[in-house]
This record gives C-alpha cells, structure tokens and sequence, in this order.
C-alpha cells in the first residue's frame, strides 16, 4: 500500500514542477498585454530589392611616379630641386646632383683606359720584335744543323777522329735547335698571356668608365611622365633622429641624400580616381565596371560618373585604434569617366553604386535582424508574445536585409523584445545599417 502511494505522490511532485517551470517560462517571455504598443513591429514583404552601395573616401591621382636618388654608393649633394606644386612636362629635368665625385671616377678610368692601351701596344711591338729575332735564330740554328749533316756526310772519307768531331757537332746543333724552338714557343706563350692581361686590365677600365658615365647621366633625374612635382620630406634633416610630431622640412638644393631615399613624386595631370572602403557585406554586391556616381565635397551640387575599378580581394588591416570584432573593410577603386578639372588630390567624396535588382525578395528592415552566439535570428509574433525565429540572410543593403526561413506576411518585432521589457539589459546586437559587430 505505501508504494503506490509514494509513487502517486511522486508523479504529482514531477507534474506540479513542469507546471511550475512552463508558467515561469511564460512570464518571463515578453507580451504586448504587458507593453502594450512599446515593442515596434513590422511584417515581411516580397519585392524587389536594389542592391545599392554608398561608400565615402578621397580622391587621389590615377598614378603617381617617384623620383629615388640613384645608387651610387655614397653621399649626394642637390644642386638642383624643382619646388613642390611646379607643373612639369615628361623628360624635364626635375633633380640633379653634383657629380665631381663621379666625373674624377670617370677621368681616372679614361687615364686607365689610355695607359692600358699604350702597354697593349707596347706589348705587341715588344713580341714583334722579339718573334723576328726568333726567327733570325731558328733559321740560324737550323743552317748549323744542316752544315752539321754536309760535314758528317763525309766521314767515310776522312779520319775517324774527325768524323767523331762531326757527329758531336751535329748533335749539338739539333740539341740547340731543340732548345731554341722550345724557348721561342715558352716566350710566345708568355706573350700571349700578358697580352691577355692587359686586355683584362683594358677591359676593366673601360667599363669602369662606362659605369661612371651611367652614374654621372643618373645624377640628372627627369620627370618620367607630364604631372605636378610634390617633394618629399627630408627624413636625413635632424642626423636621422625623429620625435613625434616633429614638422621635417622638404628637400632642397644644398641637402645631402643617401643614395636609394625618395625625393620627389611626379603626380599624373589629366587623371583621377576615387578609393574608397567598403564592408564585406557590401563587397559581395560591387563587380569591376560597374557604374557609379561620385560626389566630390569640394564641388557641391554635381554628380560625376564613374565606373568600379580594382576590387580588393584581401580586407584591409585594422588601424590602432580598431577593434578586431568590426565589420572587415576592403579597398576599391573608382575611374571617373570625365575627369573634371577642378577635382584635387585628397578632397573628399562619397559614392552612390547602383547594384543589380534582386526580384520577389522577401525584405525587412535591417534594425529587425539579431545576431547571438553566431546565429542569424529575428522576433516573430506569435499572440501576445514574441519568439526568437533562426533565419537566413541572402542579400542586405544599408537599410533592408533579404531573408529566407519565413513565409510573406510574418509579423516581427523591429527591437529586441528582451531588451524593450528590460531596460538597461544587453542582449544580442542588432544587424544595424551602419554596421554591427559581426
């Protein structure tokens, strides 16, 4: 008898404690009776939907050429600096520097040059003379021998003691021709190869003058295309130290350069383009050449026309002052198609482009979109409450977002209800227009 009883007393605790626990879910979800008309809604609507992309930024030149102060191995000197803002045509001489140092390299190689030379020819007249007396030689050794040949030939007829004497004077003679033909071709070898030598040494000076000639032209530095001049800030101004916040003064003629340091931009007249950033959400709506319209800050009231030009495909690195959760960035660039004169490098501007049109997208306002614990979700209402509803986000602008996981007509919150029955309570962040942590 006593275990039935437990058991039944058992079951009521359980049903009372799911009882309890549905009641307790229920209050704590938020209902309209209990805010009346303090949680904003909206309802899902099909429609087409333009994916336009607004983006701000500057204005820059469509290509900027740097002048370098030419390897040479040491210290330069400016004598010549065309100022900042001076209008240039390509081939204008914009820099030079002094080239005494350079110019005496380049007499000391020629006087080289010109010693090498008499050497060589002193060294060919020397083995001139010198194979003529050889040969003077060769031919005397060899009628020797041959004398040697004539007076051995008649040994038959003459005593033997004499005969003996002409053996030995014919092998000294083919011995000393021997000799002599050998030192002939040692002496011609060794004439060879100094002869060589001097070549080389020829050689080497000639391009150390041809070197000095190729520096001393670098030391003249022309404008490689028509643009505007903007000189660079002498770094080597202070002995190499910098402070921060220190204002270095702009190269000018006198200054010593180290030789590889930038000194001068040459910025492209004629030519413009816009960069700008954009997030990754929108980057997925831009493809190159697309059209676009910018509006530059300095001229107000116009529209240019333009085109998308490179598109970034690596996100642009944080600054100091980013936190790492916001929304990645990546650079584009945009081509005026009439490029005005009056646009300036560095003034600002923003960019309206207008994307492809997606039909029948189901669309809500992009504030009615949360984000937590890396799931997509919004609100739906469902009587008087409000349920968390997981969806999927297939396209968005600044301020819709197309979604898939509900059907057309669906009545959702466009606040966090948690949040608007809880003040001061922090929940999941809305995905707003102006970009969210993500």
């Amino acid at each position: 008898m006593k275990r039935p009883r437990l058991r039944i007393a058992l079951l009521v605790l359980v049903i009372a404690g799911v009882v309890a626990a549905m009641a307790a879910t229920r209050a704590a979800m938020p209902r309209l009776t209990d805010r009346g008309a303090a949680v904003p809604t909206a309802r899902l609507s099909t429609g087409p939907l333009r994916l336009t992309v607004h983006a701000t930024g500057d204005l820059r030149a469509g290509r900027t050429m740097t002048l370098v102060a030419p390897p040479v191995g040491g210290m330069l000197r400016l004598v010549k600096m065309v100022p900042t803002g001076a209008a240039v045509k390509e081939g204008e001489v914009v820099i030079e520097f002094d080239p005494a140092d350079q110019q005496f390299t380049l007499e000391q190689s020629k006087s080289e040059v010109q010693e090498a030379e008499q050497e060589i020819a002193k060294m060919k007249a020397d083995t001139a003379a010198q194979s003529a007396q050889d040969d003077v030689g060769l031919l005397t050794a060899r009628f020797a021998v041959r004398r040697a040949e004539l007076d051995a030939s008649a040994n038959e007829l003459i005593p033997a003691i004499e005969a003996q004497k002409n053996v030995l004077t014919l092998d000294e003679a083919k011995r000393a021709l021997e000799q002599l033909e050998q030192d002939v071709k040692s002496r011609a070898e060794t004439s060879t190869a100094s002869l060589a030598v001097l070549l080389e040494k020829r050689n080497k000076a000639m391009l150390a003058m041809q070197r000095a000639e190729q520096v001393i032209d670098s030391l003249t530095i022309k404008a490689p295309i028509t643009g505007v001049v903007a000189v660079k800030d002498n770094r080597d101004a202070m002995g190499g130290m910098m402070i921060w916040g220190m204002s270095l003064p702009e190269y000018r003629e006198g200054d010593s350069v180290w030789p590889g340091r930038p000194i001068a931009d040459v910025i492209e007249a004629g030519r413009m383009e816009m960069r700008a950033k954009v997030d990754e959400n929108d980057r997925a709506n831009l493809t190159e050449g697309q059209p676009s319209a910018v509006e530059v800050d300095s001229i107000p009231g116009e529209k240019f026309p333009a085109k998308v030009g490179a598109l970034s495909g690596l996100a642009s690195r944080a600054g100091f002052f980013e936190s790492a959760g916001v929304t990645r960035q990546f650079d584009v660039t945009f081509q005026f198609l009439n490029p005005d004169p009056r646009m300036k490098a560095g003034a600002s501007a923003k960019v309206t482009i207008e994307g492809k049109v997606v039909d029948d997208a189901l669309t809500v306002p992009r504030q009615a979109v949360f984000q937590k614990n890396g799931k997509t979700h919004v609100f739906v209402k469902t009587g008087d409450r409000f349920e968390p509803r997981e969806v999927k986000i297939v396209n968005r602008t600044e301020s819709r977002a197309a979604i898939e996981g509900l059907p057309d007509g669906t009545e959702i919150a466009l606040v966090d209800p948690t949040i608007a029955r809880t003040p001061g309570s922090s929940s999941a962040s809305p995905l707003a227009a102006a970009g969210g942590t993500r």
